[in-house]
């Protein structure tokens, strides 16, 4: 058996050398080998790398022949250090010349070995045409999404794990009040910035939303918070967040954010305006009937004891013989010398004409009730004056309580203060029937 062995041991290593010659011919990449900087051997693609017609173009050339100038140094260095048979470079990159006068980026890996019984370099060349198109494409890919973010009015910044800022936009930069690259490479924590809730009070950190994202993953969406600059402008924003990779644990997070500071006081406005009579200023009716729900919808430690409905006497008479320019001077006095006049807890509202409506807080009862109301008769009983004119003004209170359990409706309530406001009025003010009467009312 051992003699067979000897005697095939030629026709398999014949056939290993032709299975060899067979990868490297059908290799993809260029296998070229060069013996004293001469080349001898050159695969088809490796022709094909180098726009040869036929082999004779490429093999018994100078292999610095087709080597850009720039890279034949670098390439001779990285040779010189291969000095034992089976060692290979590190993979580099370098430019070839082409037959046609064209020029290639390759990387190669350069292996001294043995080539017809002399030490040659066999020489594997990779075309980086492809990867250079696909690095070429994300270049311009990234330009174009850096342009479009830096043209964005919605400001947005990219934070690492860390919790420091990666990039920031301009937008992102003016939100915040910040000069050009001020806010790159700083932790949020740093930054002289205060962040508020919804109702204007400093946030925890916990609740940032870029926070939260980092720590779970989790994106945050239409989160609004108010932001103290260190210019003192306060700004109000409407914030995304989430991871930019979420397939990535170690993914920043990115943040974007609207400026919704006109906005938001825009809405304001506007619900100060549907809530609040455009004269005096007051709550209106439909404020004060929803706060007097509201309390009615407590079953224990009500928020209002007491409702007051106040008739001012003789205002008609007023407006009929004054104008009523002089008409709505007065209201507006009456209606400051109430908020004076009561407590910073208690409601006022004007619900029509000049009768107002007033929810007193806590609990007032008995003789505090009485010195309340006399307080109040004397501040409006002062005389006002409007161009010119002297005008004293009398008012009718008329008060209900409300107790816990109350199953009366807001307007059922108002109803019974506007009944016990008819019977405190004088004789020769009042008009029409009473109808009703409720034990819950007192006329004062």
């Amino acid at each position: 058996m051992m003699g067979n062995d000897r005697a095939n041991a030629p026709a398999n290593v014949e056939q290993l050398a032709q299975r060899y010659r067979s990868l490297v011919d059908y290799s993809p990449d260029g296998v070229v080998v060069h013996e004293r900087g001469t080349v001898v051997y050159a695969n088809p693609a490796m022709l094909r790398l180098l726009a040869a017609g036929n082999p004779d173009e490429v093999i018994g050339q100078p292999v610095t022949n087709f080597v850009e100038p720039h890279s034949v140094e670098p390439m001779l260095d990285r040779i010189r250090r291969l000095t034992i048979a089976g060692t290979a470079s590190d993979p580099s990159e370098m430019t070839l010349v082409r037959c046609d006068g064209g020029s290639i980026e390759v990387e190669t890996v350069s292996v001294l070995t043995a080539w017809h019984e002399h030490l040659a370099y066999q020489v594997v060349v990779h075309d980086l045409t492809q990867q250079r198109r696909a690095e070429a494409a994300q270049r311009r890919a990234e330009q174009f999404f850096a342009s479009v973010v830096s043209q964005l009015e919605e400001g947005v910044v990219v934070i690492d794990r860390e919790g420091r800022i990666e990039s920031a936009n301009p937008a992102a930069r003016r939100i915040f009040g910040y000069e050009a690259d001020d806010l790159v490479g700083t932790h949020i924590y740093d930054l002289p910035l205060c962040l508020l809730d919804a109702n204007a009070q400093p946030m925890p950190t916990s609740w940032y939303p870029v926070i939260r994202t980092l720590a779970t993953g989790e994106t945050v969406t239409r989160f609004v918070f108010g932001l103290d600059r260190p210019d003192g402008l306060r700004r109000w924003l409407s914030a995304n967040s989430r991871l930019l990779n979420p397939s990535d644990p170690d993914s920043p997070a990115v943040s974007s954010f609207n400026d919704i500071t006109e906005f938001r006081a825009s809405r304001r406005q506007l619900e100060y305006q549907a809530t609040h009579d455009p004269l005096t200023g007051l709550a209106n009716r439909a404020l004060v009937l929803s706060r007097l729900a509201a309390a009615l919808g407590t079953t224990e430690n009500l928020p209002v004891s007491s409702v007051l409905f106040i008739d001012l006497d003789g205002f008609k008479t007023i407006n009929d013989t004054l104008g009523h320019a002089i008409g709505d001077t007065v209201l507006q006095i009456v209606a400051q010398r109430l908020q004076r006049g009561l407590r910073s807890d208690d409601i006022v509202g004007r619900i029509g004409g000049d009768e107002f409506l007033v929810l007193l807080s806590g609990r007032t009862l008995g003789d505090d009730l009485d010195s309340l109301i006399a307080r109040l008769r004397q501040a409006m009983a002062e005389p006002i004056i409007a161009r010119g004119h002297r005008i004293q003004v009398d008012a009718s209170i008329g008060v209900t309580h409300l107790h816990a359990g109350d199953n009366r409706t807001p307007e059922a309530v108002l109803h019974d203060a506007d009944l016990a406001m008819y019977r405190a009025k004088p004789p020769n003010h009042q008009s029409g029937t009473l109808s009703r009467r409720s034990d819950s009312t007192h006329a004062s």
